[in-house]
């Protein structure tokens, strides 16, 4: 891409500054102006009417607390916005209708939603497969059963691959798209102009010159950070669908809350690759942010993939008006690997429905553990659920180990992590920070028999506001890949005490106290 003169991307600067102006950081601040004149004009103009403004303040807080705790939320979460309404009535109730109500997506949000409902009836019948798991594996077959449920059920003929670094991905991702036949599907969080990107949009390109069909869909955060705003016609141009989810528009868009945090590549319906890792130079450590980026991913082979097909055609379908076509995309049952060993469930987490799909995975894995959970992300900001699933693991004598980065990206976030600290090592949680640099990994795994591989990190926003997808492995040979990684990386670790806490700065304790209270909201 041509630079200006100072070595600028031409567009960077206005779209750092429509980033600015149209984030949610802008309004935020907006809304607190209003709160101080709405002070100003009772308190100073209109002084006979304090009591009444007093009075109608404290209604407006209470009829909104009353409301709050009554909706199907995290209590931590509501308990955020509790204070927040107490502290400031008028623009915390103005904040909160403003976030909830997500403007400008509403209507995108109901169609994907009606679309998620409208494919059920394509997953594949796994009735005879669900019958032999629960014969065979009863530890396994609860969790098949809600996963089955909500559309994501188990597969068999599949073989995993586990990756260890995105660089290993990567080796492997670029032969596996030069043998693509029929389509390409493509969904990131994050795409950036580097050697990584350069060298798979070279091959989408020829791929699509072939005749192969290719689809490239993106989350509308890109286009103001990463991306030119005109990508998806430069795409189209070299005969690439593409298109952005939920794009971005000034001043109705609350730009954080239910971004598409999905990493979904699939070749032909048998061949898919998810995990942390997105398609930019950082995550291949090509490009040195955080010291080393330590990044995981999978690549599943067989039946399994479809799902990970089903998953991106729904939200793909979600800005497709014409009649919505899944089956000749999905490979049928049966036909993938069979000397394989082995279950797999791919499965997604909408922020739409009332079902936290991730949480409930982990959990399941946290409170079924025997012997141990060995688990790396990024960031731990704890609802208080998963604190105690946390804890009770490891009160009943389950290993529980955590991996965190040492270099963290965003320093809020450590901050955050480091106000878990206490709580968790008294409950007798190990927890250990990745000295060489930042861990963006996403994964459990526990008892030589469990993994979860996916996009799905311990916080708020993958947990509740964003669409997620992970792979759930039983009994695969990758499940041991991945153990052995994780005692691998845990050399390259320091191991945090009560001592390590106790002598924290007084200024990190105290922002972590503060930054806990918002933290649902972050």
């Amino acid at each position: 891409m041509a630079k200006n003169k100072d070595g600028t991307t031409p567009g960077r600067g206005k779209r750092a500054l429509s980033r600015a102006v149209f984030s949610r950081s802008f309004v935020v601040i907006f809304l607190l102006l209003v709160q101080v004149l709405f002070i100003f004009a009772f308190f100073g103009l209109l002084q006979r009417y304090v009591v009444y403004a007093t009075g109608g303040m404290a209604v407006i807080g209470v009829i909104m607390m009353i409301y709050i705790l009554n909706t199907r939320r995290d209590p931590t979460y509501k308990l955020t916005w509790c204070i927040l309404i107490g502290v400031a009535p008028v623009f915390g109730t103005l904040l909160y209708f403003y976030v909830v109500s997500d403007m400008g997506h509403r209507a995108e949000k109901k169609r994907i939603q009606q679309i998620i409902d409208e494919s059920a009836p394509q997953v594949a019948d796994q009735s005879e497969l669900m019958a032999r798991i629960k014969e065979q594996e009863p530890d396994f077959y609860p969790l098949a059963v809600y996963g089955a449920r909500l559309g994501y059920p188990p597969y068999e003929n599949t073989r995993v691959t586990y990756f260890p670094l995105g660089e290993d991905k990567f080796r492997a991702l670029i032969p596996a798209l030069e043998k693509a036949e029929k389509f390409i599907f493509l969904e990131y969080f994050i795409i950036q102009d580097g050697h990584m990107w350069g060298d798979v949009l070279e091959i989408l390109k020829r791929k699509a010159a072939q005749g192969v069909e290719v689809r490239l869909m993106y989350d509308g955060t890109c286009s103001f950070s990463k991306l030119p705003g005109n990508y998806p016609r430069q795409m189209e141009a070299a005969g690439i669908q593409c298109r952005v989810f939920s794009p971005i528009r000034p001043f109705i868009s609350t730009v954080y809350n239910n971004r598409d945090h999905r990493k979904i590549l699939v070749i032909d319906g048998h061949t898919g690759f998810t995990g942390g890792v997105n398609l930019a130079d950082e995550y291949i450590n090509e490009a040195s942010r955080f010291g080393h980026w330590k990044d995981t991913a999978v690549m599943l082979q067989g039946d399994g993939v479809r799902s990970l097909t089903m998953m991106f055609l729904q939200l793909w379908n979600a800005g497709t008006p014409e009649e919505r076509a899944y089956e000749p995309y999905l490979i049928a049952p049966g036909t993938g690997p069979s000397e394989v060993e082995g279950y797999v469930m791919p499965y997604g987490d909408s922020p739409l429905d009332d079902e936290l799909t991730g949480e409930m995975v982990y959990f399941d894995i946290l409170n079924t553990a025997r012997d141990y959970v060995y688990i790396m992300t990024p960031y731990l900001i704890l609802d208080s659920q998963m604190t105690t699933a946390l804890l009770f693991a490891a009160k009943r004598g389950v290993d529980v180990k955590l991996i965190l980065p040492h270099i963290p990206d965003k320093k809020y976030a450590f901050t955050l992590a480091k106000s878990h600290y206490r709580e968790l090592l008294e409950g007798g949680v190990e927890i250990y920070e990745y000295t060489p640099g930042f861990v963006h990994a996403k994964q459990f795994v526990s008892d030589d028999k469990k993994a979860v591989v996916g996009t799905i990190n311990l916080d708020y926003r993958s947990l509740y506001l964003h669409f997620e997808c992970g792979v759930y492995l039983y009994k695969t040979p990758a499940i041991r890949d991945i153990y052995e990684d994780f005692q691998k990386t845990l050399e390259k670790c320091q191991r945090v005490t009560l001592e390590d806490v106790k002598k924290e700065k007084l200024r990190v304790k105290l922002s972590g106290a503060l930054l806990k209270v918002m933290a649902p909201l972050m």
